[in-house]
């Protein structure tokens, strides 16, 4: 479909979103209360609103959450509700807090920080920033917090970032079954109501440790369906919408279309468990039948690049660090082998690009079929393995910032996201590697090779490195956009 047609289609196919977002305060509040923010969502919450999986980013980028230390741009610790710290040896560093308070009312102290991180070392599956790591944290004299872990960790304050161990207060944590965000965060805004998947209500934390926030609120709607997260946008519904489509961008002016260049990667990945690709070969034979620029100049219409490694172009030092794969597998013929390809609707590319892979699949002598869903109703099944490959869009440093983080948690035997379901020990044993270098350039040494070693096997065929596009109203200031997609609201946006 050419890109004029695309465009007359989505507007022709536009929801009706009158009244979506109701909200629940005066949008004419003068300028010192603040008006509220209307925000549209792609993803809505999967697991309850839980820090410790794919719903922590969700808290993060609107104001909720927050960390001990939080991520610079240029992808160093940055302090948040840690003022400072110093590593006292290989394994132990002290982080000293500053002054803060939970939205409960109550005071950021050691004990309740020291309770935040435990129950994070004991969550199910475990955080993915945790992914082979072991640690221990202990409440030293008013304001420390002593943190030891089982092995040297040169990049525990950068790990420490992950919205996945926001600090939360003891009252988060009362109930047996979950975690309960609601008011209980540190951040500008207070999570105040969740209505199932379809929205959520927060309103200003007045005594933020950083800063009253200049909006007064922020109504969130949850769209999956991107035609109508642009629609929300462009008829003034919306104030701010995440992962605007490529192919609704044109109906968007240009001062309200921002892309952002992003450390995800869209990939492949492929099932080495059960099914036809845990044979190598038809592992091989699939990434051999794969034009990845098909995907970049025709799904994503030139916001994407193609498939370069697990780290794409946004992480500036990769790729003049990137070894060649060498020792893969031998493709042989599919012989009409049947492989299921599942992916989801919340970025509406996914699906098309699965489209593409099918016909791509096909055309070498596979079968396949098409899974589609809403990303909630997907990510257990894809996690358990019950799907022969997965098309996902990933943000290969959103969980702590360090490049060897992903690979643990998404390549290793261990790993608390591991779609293909790899086992390999040349992968542990790289990704080990690499997890105990501390000097950062010879850091990104390991990680290239350890991203070698990964590609070896094809479990992983990576697609396309995307741009994101955020729809931003014109009468909306101070939106955080960043390559690692973990903010959108803080305390300057406002309109």
């Amino acid at each position: 479909m050419t890109r004029v047609r695309r465009v007359l289609a989505a507007l022709l196919l536009v929801p009706v979103l009158t009244g979506c977002f109701a909200s629940n305060g005066d949008s004419t509040d003068d300028a010192k209360s603040g008006s509220r923010l209307r925000v549209a969502l792609a993803f809505p919450p999967a697991e309850n609103l839980s820090p410790y999986g794919a719903d922590a980013t969700i808290l993060s980028r609107l104001g909720v959450t927050e960390s001990l230390t939080a991520l610079e741009a240029n992808g160093s610790a940055a302090p948040a509700l840690a003022a400072s710290w110093k590593q006292e040896n290989d394994r132990t560093w002290l982080f000293t807090l500053r002054e803060a308070t939970f939205q409960d009312g109550t005071d950021v102290t050691p004990s309740a920080v020291t309770e935040a991180l435990t129950h994070a070392t004991e969550a199910k599956p475990e955080p993915a920033a945790l992914s082979g790591v072991t640690l221990t944290a202990k409440a030293e004299g008013s304001t420390g917090v002593r943190i030891t872990t089982e092995d040297p960790d040169p990049v525990l304050p950068l790990r420490l970032s992950s919205p996945s161990l926001a600090v939360l207060s003891p009252k988060a944590y009362d109930g047996e079954d979950r975690v309960d965000p609601v008011g209980t965060a540190t951040g500008p805004f207070a999570l105040t109501k969740v209505t199932g998947s379809t929205a959520a209500t927060l309103d200003r934390f007045d005594d933020y440790w950083n800063g009253r926030a200049q909006a007064s609120g922020v109504d969130v709607k949850f769209i999956p369906d991107g035609t109508a997260r642009t629609s929300a946008l462009r008829t003034g519904e919306a104030d701010l919408a995440e992962a605007i489509p490529v192919a609704q961008a044109a109906t968007l002016d240009e001062v309200t279309r921002k892309a952002t260049a992003t450390t995800r990667t869209t990939s492949l990945q492929l099932n080495t468990a059960s099914g036809p690709f845990k044979d190598p070969k038809l592992r091989a034979a699939a990434r051999a039948a794969i034009g990845t620029s098909a995907l970049a100049d025709g799904v994503y219409e030139g916001y994407a690049d193609a498939g370069a490694g697990i780290y794409g172009p946004a992480v500036t030092w990769a790729e003049g660090k990137r070894i060649r794969p060498t020792g893969r597998a031998k493709a042989a013929a599919p012989g009409g082998a049947k492989v299921t390809i599942a992916t989801y609707d919340n970025r509406p590319e996914l699906p098309e690009a699965a489209q593409v892979l099918k016909q791509q699949l096909e055309k070498a002598g596979f079968k396949v079929e098409l899974e589609v869903r809403e990303y909630s109703r997907l990510e257990s099944d894809a996690m358990d393995g019950k799907f022969d490959a997965v098309v996902l869009a990933r943000n290969t440093l959103v969980d702590t910032g360090d490049p060897v983080a992903v690979l643990a948690g998404d390549y290793t035997c261990d790993g608390g996201y591991n779609l293909a379901q790899l086992c390999e020990k040349r992968v542990d044993a790289a990704v080990a590697k690499a997890e105990g270098v501390a000097d950062t350039d010879e850091r990104q040494d390991a990680a290239m090779a350890a991203e070698a070693a990964i590609l070896v096997t094809d479990a992983v065929v990576p697609l396309v490195h995307q741009q994101i596009i955020t729809g931003v109203g014109t009468s909306v200031s101070g939106a955080l956009l960043d390559p690692y997609e973990r903010t959108l609201v803080g305390t300057g946006t406002r309109r």
